[in-house]
């Protein structure tokens, strides 16, 4: 039986206010509100994540959020309003897997781009697979991408805690996650800025491809 792969392992601390709603749109589980910690981790085989979510929801009050299984790797999300609740359930999974935090996959971001004054007809393509706010036209959009995929959840939260940004969609499962946000150019920049430092700061291994 392979070794299960910890590719992903996260805390967002505090949930910001549009990064929370947006959860709340897609969860298909408990919904999760402004101002909660959120912890997440992706797995290779996807099936541990089943087991994981079972010894984390019996040992602690953790809420889950989002539990997906793909063709390749396992998802989930759990939430609480005390830190402390979603830190335990971490212990508790890794201590399940007989791993630590820094057994992860450094994040690595393998793209990004903007797009200064966004045309209506590209802003319409890409509002008809948005979950979250509404991608005006002539608005500066980023785009970025990040590896392991779960990875892409904190660098939405980090970018709306450093700028003021409208939320357009996070697609945190498959091979690579994906970011949408827009705003002006400087608080897009700035929000990127804020992504990038919170990725390069969590310590793991090399090689989460």
């Amino acid at each position: 039986m392979p070794a299960t792969e910890l590719r992903a392992y996260g805390i967002v601390s505090r949930m910001q206010p549009r990064y929370a709603a947006y959860e709340a749109t897609v969860a298909d589980g408990d919904i999760p509100l402004e101002g909660m910690a959120q912890l997440f981790l992706e797995l290779a085989p996807g099936n541990e994540i089943y087991r994981l979510a079972d010894a984390a929801l019996k040992a602690t009050t953790v809420r889950p959020g989002s539990q997906i299984v793909e063709r390749e790797f396992g998802l989930l999300a759990l939430h609480a309003e005390d830190p402390q609740v979603v830190e335990e359930a971490g212990r508790v999974m890794l201590e399940r897997l007989d791993l630590r935090a820094e057994d992860r996959a450094k994040p690595v971001i393998v793209s990004e781009n903007v797009v200064t004054n966004v045309t209506p007809f590209q802003a319409q393509l890409i509002n008809r697979f948005r979950k979250g706010s509404l991608l005006v036209p002539h608005r500066t959009l980023l785009v970025m991408e990040v590896q392991p995929a779960a990875y892409i959840l904190l660098a939405a939260n980090e970018a709306e805690r450093t700028s003021d940004i409208d939320l357009i969609d996070v697609r945190p499962v498959g091979r690579f996650g994906r970011l949408y946000l827009s705003g002006d150019e400087s608080t897009v920049a700035e929000a990127a800025a804020g992504a990038r430092r919170a990725l390069h700061a969590l310590p793991g291994r090399d090689g989460g491809a």
